[in-house]
Parts: C-alpha cells; sequence; structure tokens
C-alpha cells in the first residue's frame, strides 16, 4: 500500500523483531500483542509531535477499536508498524494502524480516539485542521 495523498510527516512508524515474549502457544503472534502494539504506537506517535503543535500535557483516550488478522507472524519474522491519523470526525479522531510482514499487510487497524485535557479531565476539541500543523 503507497501513502501518496499523505504527508510524510503524519506517518509514524517502527519495526519489531518478533520475540519468543510475542509468541503464544500456536506458535505464531498473539492477537493480543497486536492491541498493545495499537496503543504503544499511537502514544509513541503523539509523545513525537505533541510539543510541536502545543499540546505537551493533553493526551488521547480510546473509544473504538476494531482489528482484522490477515496472516500469521512467527519467532523471528521482523514487522514493520505504522500508523496515521485520518481526517478527524467531529470530536473522534480516526487512527490507522498497519502491521506488515515482508512487505505484506498483516494485520489492520482503525481505532477512534477522543482528546481529553489533562487539567480538567475533559474532551477537548481540535480544530478541524490540526492535521495540517504536522
Amino acid at each position: 500500500m503507497k501513502f501518496i495523498s499523505l504527508k510524510m510527516s503524519l506517518i509514524f512508524e517502527k519495526q519489531i523483531k518478533i520475540t519468543e515474549q510475542h509468541i503464544d502457544v500456536n506458535n505464531h503472534v498473539n492477537n493480543v500483542q497486536y492491541v498493545k502494539w495499537v496503543e504503544e504506537i499511537a502514544g509513541e506517535h503523539w509523545d513525537s509531535v505533541k510539543n510541536k503543535l502545543g499540546f505537551p500535557d493533553d493526551i488521547w483516550m480510546l473509544l473504538d477499536h476494531h482489528i482484522q488478522y490477515k496472516k500469521q507472524v512467527y519467532l523471528g519474522d521482523v514487522i514493520t508498524i505504522k500508523t496515521y491519523p485520518k481526517s478527524p470526525e467531529g470530536i473522534r479522531q480516526p487512527r490507522k494502524v498497519e502491521f506488515y510482514c515482508n512487505d505484506i499487510l498483516v494485520v489492520d487497524s482503525l481505532t477512534l480516539w477522543v482528546f481529553i485535557d489533562k487539567e480538567t479531565q475533559k474532551i477537548k476539541r481540535l480544530d478541524e485542521n490540526w492535521l495540517s500543523l504536522l
């Protein structure tokens, strides 16, 4: 999959080598591990841009999570995790997280988040065009 329509700064990615801690009794990556990685990479992406955007203390809270497992990944494989925010839907912020092994999409996730003011603990509405600041 190519990301021609997205600015490269919107995409955050990292690679992980699969170790025994990621493997379940079926000898492939445990499905729960992918859910953990979805949350981790979203947080890492936000941490990499929040100061630049002027929101160093505010946080994202997960509302909804959809994940589709397409292929299995095994011990010793290297996966590339790519994430990027999609256009806001009112107060909800969709985020894609895609997992690739050998350039093949193996897991696809779409999550919905809301932005929370850390001080008030209330939902904070971002401008519709906030992604253009990235």
